[in-house]
């Protein structure tokens, strides 16, 4: 008898991380896991209306939200990677200096149009431009991405100019140049996490799937997608 598939959902931030661990558990363990990734939004308010996944993959500040409404298993959540924001450029077109707070916030006001995500990393750079006291004057200048849309395809089609995402969803992306993480004082980082599912089918194996995803075994992959490990 084939083991039952592991079902969860995931933000696109950790697509093609989950993409390839999943495959590698089935092969070395005999359980298929399913991971279906879409905007981080849309994945939290699809397991609150009550979706049933095993598993669910989102910003832990996300998922200590469904598990204050008892949406996700709250003594389940573990910690997987710490992911920053870096900053990119279509491919080919000039790298502005990042390397300072100044130089990135005369860069952004450079820019014909910015583009930022929908997820947690998109909101901590709104901040950061109400800080500056640059929002005003970005009006109608700045292109936030539609809920599942990666930031990349915005900067690869030329809709927008700088971008801002986590490194994870602007590496290798054709069209698109990553210019560098954002100075350390900037530093936009955000923690993924997983979590059970209260809905969940397969609770014992969905556990032991998490609990290998946080383990050294992983480690290696998880900075080959450009994150660490949490």
């Amino acid at each position: 008898m084939h083991a039952q598939p592991v079902t969860g959902i995931s933000s696109m931030a950790t697509r093609a991380l989950l993409e390839e661990l999943a495959a590698t558990y089935a092969g070395s363990h005999g359980r298929p896991v399913t991971i279906e990734s879409v905007g981080g939004v849309d994945a939290a308010r699809r397991v609150a209306a009550g979706e049933a996944f095993d598993l669910v993959f989102l910003a832990a500040d996300a998922l200590a939200r469904l598990a204050d409404g008892g949406h996700v298993e709250g003594a389940s959540i573990t910690p997987l990677v710490r992911s920053s924001v870096h900053v990119a450029v279509r491919a080919g077109a000039p790298r502005p200096d990042i390397g300072s707070e100044t130089a990135l916030r005369d860069a952004v006001l450079a820019a014909e149009r910015v583009g930022y995500s929908t997820g947690p990393s998109g909101v901590a750079l709104q901040q950061l431009f109400e800080r500056w006291g640059v929002a005003r004057a970005l009006a109608g200048r700045t292109v936030q991405a539609k809920p599942g849309v990666p930031v990349a395809a915005l900067i690869a089609r030329g809709e927008v100019t700088l971008g801002f995402q986590q490194l994870s969803e602007l590496m290798n992306v054709p069209g698109v140049d990553v210019v560098g993480p954002m100075p350390p004082d900037l530093a936009i980082v955000t923690t993924f996490s997983g979590a059970c599912g209260r809905l969940a089918r397969q609770r014992a194996a969905a556990l032991a799937f998490v609990r290998w995803l946080a383990s050294a075994d992983t480690a290696e992959v998880r900075r080959r997608h450009g994150m660490d490990p949490a």
